[in-house]
């Protein structure tokens, strides 16, 4: 399915009156941005600060600084010490956490609305006097080799996931993990991850996004005083996210202790700030849901049910990102089936796309999944925030979450059939084949030890 889903309206009727409201944006002399999106069925309020640096904006060698920054900015600043600023949001009973992307790192609290003004107090805090001790650094640096080793390393899956990556993206940025390469962060330094957070972390990089039981102009208010004295800094120049056109398919085979084999595709394809016409990614959203969108999906009806090759098969595409993304499908085979059978049958299936376009009816079925996921995930103020967050760190215009469905609404058959022949080619593919390690061809070895050279 899609990850990361756009649709968050700016303004969106509710049962019991106008309990979601609109959208109010403010900027800050220092460039300091403000999103507020009032939501009055619970007295609760989520805070979140978005910074425009993720993975995508480090260099070969220095893979990893940003998720360890993130990390460090819960140990300390000049008022509090290591881990009292999570233990402030503990003991007025909320919830904080953190998270990196390729082209963000967030920070967040929830919790009981009148809690607000120290979620706004703890961000401006860190976000210019962070204390980063050697000892600390050198811990937390400990913590992410962990988490790295956890999800990537000893993962066969969340490995050939990173070799998907690293092969697919050629000059794109996106080629490189969000936690880094090992190697990178064993080396990472003190001194340059202090570097990285003075040249970034900035009131003119970052949006505060609040959803809740707020007042728009309160927060505005709240934001000034927090905010408002901090000083802006001179940014450097975002990274080149241009994408090398495909010349033709990549395939890399990985012998790992699997159990099941994985066949994981990956199409170059565009995001809303790379495509030619925007129309296209609505396009392909409307795809990823008529092949993988329920039980009467393609790929459901076809190939777990109907030819029954597939153990269990998943369409992804997120159109949120600077450059170009991968719209992906990821599948297992039933027992006795070999990954290139599966391989044929999918790609029996895309021809099909592209020879007959979907009927009005699976149009339909597709936008109704689409819809009833979007409309549940808006019964979360997290995710009413995410989105809002997640288009303003790429400084594309919030008001595109309200009209994502009215766009998805009017895609045609035809233009899925378009962006079935333009995107999903096999020109465009990169393909991961996962195997057991006794049961891999004698080339695995030598393709796997090759792209192990791009780390």
């Amino acid at each position: 399915m899609i990850a990361g889903a756009l649709y968050s309206p700016a303004y969106a009727e509710a049962t019991d009156g106008e309990s979601i409201g609109q959208v109010s944006e403010y900027t800050l002399d220092n460039g300091f941005k403000v999103l507020v999106k009032p939501d009055h069925r619970a007295p609760v309020v989520v805070s979140q600060v978005w910074y425009r640096i993720g993975s995508s904006f480090e260099r070969t060698g220095h893979t990893g600084v940003s998720h360890v920054l993130e990390h460090m900015m819960f140990k300390g600043t000049d008022r509090f010490g290591p881990g009292e600023l999570s233990n402030l949001v503990a003991r007025y009973g909320g919830n904080e956490n953190a998270f990196t992307g390729r082209d963000y790192t967030g920070y967040y609290q929830m919790w009981e609305k009148s809690r607000l003004p120290i979620s706004l107090a703890i961000e401006a805090n860190r976000m210019t006097m962070l204390n980063m001790d050697a000892e600390e650094f050198e811990k937390e640096k400990r913590v992410v080799m962990e988490e790295r080793r956890m999800r990537t390393d000893d993962s066969p899956i969340g490995t050939a996931y990173e070799r998907l990556f690293a092969a697919a993206f050629l000059s794109s940025p996106y080629q490189n993990p969000v936690i880094g390469w090992r190697h990178d962060l064993k080396n990472l330094s003190l001194e340059y991850t202090k570097k990285w957070y003075e040249k970034w972390y900035s009131p003119n990089n970052a949006t505060l996004v609040v959803v809740g039981d707020v007042d728009p102009d309160e927060v505005h208010q709240l934001a000034i005083q927090h905010f408002g004295d901090l000083k802006a800094k001179t940014l450097p120049e975002l990274p080149d996210y241009t994408e090398q056109e495909p010349k033709g398919e990549k395939r890399i085979t990985i012998k790992d202790k699997v159990k099941v084999p994985q066949l994981m595709m990956g199409f170059l394809a565009p995001s809303i700030k790379t495509a030619e016409s925007i129309e296209d990614t609505y396009a392909l959203a409307m795809l990823a849901y008529v092949l993988d969108g329920g039980l009467s999906a393609r790929f459901e009806t076809n190939l777990v049910r109907g030819q029954q090759v597939a153990a269990s098969i998943g369409t992804g595409y997120d159109p949120i990102a600077r450059g170009d993304v991968l719209f992906s499908i990821m599948s297992a085979p039933t027992q006795g089936t070999e990954l290139d059978q599966l391989e044929s049958a999918i790609f029996e299936q895309i021809q099909k796309m592209k020879e007959t376009p979907p009927t009005a009816d699976e149009l339909q079925r597709a936008l109704v999944q689409l819809k009833a996921g979007e409309v549940f995930g808006e019964d979360s103020v997290f995710n009413q925030a995410d989105t809002l967050g997640r288009l303003a760190v790429i400084d594309e215009d919030w008001r595109l979450a309200d009209k994502w469905i009215g766009h998805l609404e009017k895609v045609t058959p035809k233009d899925i059939q378009r962006v079935a022949e333009k995107y999903i080619d096999q020109d465009r593919m990169t393909l991961v084949s996962l195997v057991p390690e006794d049961e891999a061809p004698e080339t695995a070895q030598a393709q796997s030890q090759q792209q192990g050279a791009v780390q």
